[in-house]
C-alpha cells in the first residue's frame, strides 16, 4: 500500500452540508490534520470569488482548483498559478447551444456571474454563490472575450440529454459535465479536476498516488481517476459509487472529515 499524504475535496454536497455550513467536527479534524504535515487542496466547479469564503474559512488549504480545474490558486499569496480560456468564438458557439435548448445559461468574471434570462435559476445561484448576478440577456451578445466557464441550468431530464449530446457536439473542444443533475457545465478541454489534480502534484513535488480525493458527482470522476485513492460520500451519484474506491458518510454526517480522522489521525490527534 502507497501510504497517503495529501487530499483534495470537492465542497457542494461533499465537504460543505446542505446549509453549506461546515462543522466544527470538519473544522477540527482538517486543522488537526494539516498540522500533522497532511496536505489539503479544495476543489469545486465553483469560480474563485465563490469559492474563497469556504477556502478562507478552513483556513489550511495552501491550492484551491476552481471552475472545475479551469483555474488554479495559491491562498496565501492569492496568486493565479495556471487557468485555461476558451476563445471568445467557442463560448459564444455553446451559448448558442443552449439558446436552441431554450434554458437558462451564465457565464463568470471575477465576483460576478452574468446571465441570459430572470429566473429563479440566478437567484438562487447569487444565494447559494456568494457572487453577484447580472442579467444582460443573450450571452452570445454579452461574450465578447476569453472565458472559463458557461454553465447551463434546466430539469434534470433535460441536462441528462443535453450532456449526451454536448458532448458529441464538443468533443476535443470542451469539457463538458455536471456537478449537480440540474447543472450543465462546459470548461475548456484541458480544464478538469484531473488535470488541475496534476498540476498541483507537480507543483507541491507529491505524487498522484499519495492522494486521496473526495467527490460526489460527475465532474468529480476525472480527480478520482488520477488520485492514488477515490472515495464517493453516501449522498454522492449512485453512477459514479461503483467507479470509486470507498464510500464514507454523507456530507450531512460530516463523512469527508471521518473518513479522514479514521484513516489519517492517530488515537491522540483524535481526541
Amino acid at each position: 500500500m502507497i501510504p497517503l499524504r495529501a487530499a483534495v475535496f470537492d465542497l457542494d454536497d461533499t465537504l460543505l452540508r446542505d446549509d453549506l455550513s461546515i462543522s466544527p467536527f470538519t473544522m477540527e479534524t482538517l486543522r488537526k490534520l494539516s498540522a500533522s504535515g497532511f496536505t489539503l487542496v479544495a476543489a469545486s466547479g465553483r469560480a474563485k470569488m465563490s469559492m474563497l469564503p469556504f477556502v478562507k474559512r478552513i483556513g489550511c488549504v495552501p491550492l484551491y482548483i476552481a471552475c472545475n480545474g479551469a483555474e488554479i490558486w495559491d491562498t496565501e499569496k492569492d496568486e493565479l498559478l495556471h487557468s485555461e480560456m476558451f476563445s471568445a468564438d467557442l463560448a459564444r458557439e455553446i451559448a448558442s447551444f443552449g439558446v436552441e435548448h431554450g434554458v437558462y445559461a451564465q457565464t463568470y468574471a471575477g465576483e460576478y456571474f452574468f446571465y441570459n434570462e430572470r429566473s429563479p435559476y440566478a437567484e438562487r445561484y447569487a444565494a447559494a454563490s456568494v457572487l453577484k448576478g447580472k442579467y444582460v440577456g443573450d450571452l452570445r451578445d454579452f461574450i465578447r472575450e476569453p472565458r472559463n466557464k458557461i454553465l447551463m441550468m434546466a430539469e434534470e431530464d433535460q441536462i441528462a440529454a443535453m450532456l449526451t449530446e454536448a458532448r458529441e457536439r464538443f468533443a476535443g473542444r470542451a469539457s463538458v459535465t455536471c456537478s449537480k443533475a440540474y447543472f450543465l457545465e462546459f470548461n475548456p478541454p484541458g480544464a478538469t479536476k484531473g488535470t488541475a489534480l496534476e498540476f498541483v502534484s507537480d507543483y507541491l513535488g507529491i505524487p498522484l498516488s499519495e492522494f486521496v480525493a473526495f467527490g460526489d458527482s460527475l465532474n468529480d470522476l476525472p480527480m478520482f481517476r488520477a488520485a492514488g485513492r477515490s472515495v464517493i460520500v453516501a449522498n454522492g451519484r449512485e453512477d459514479v459509487r461503483p467507479l470509486c474506491d470507498d464510500v464514507c458518510p454523507g456530507n450531512m454526517e460530516d463523512g469527508v472529515a471521518r473518513y479522514l480522522a479514521g484513516h489519517f489521525l492517530s488515537g491522540e490527534e483524535k481526541l
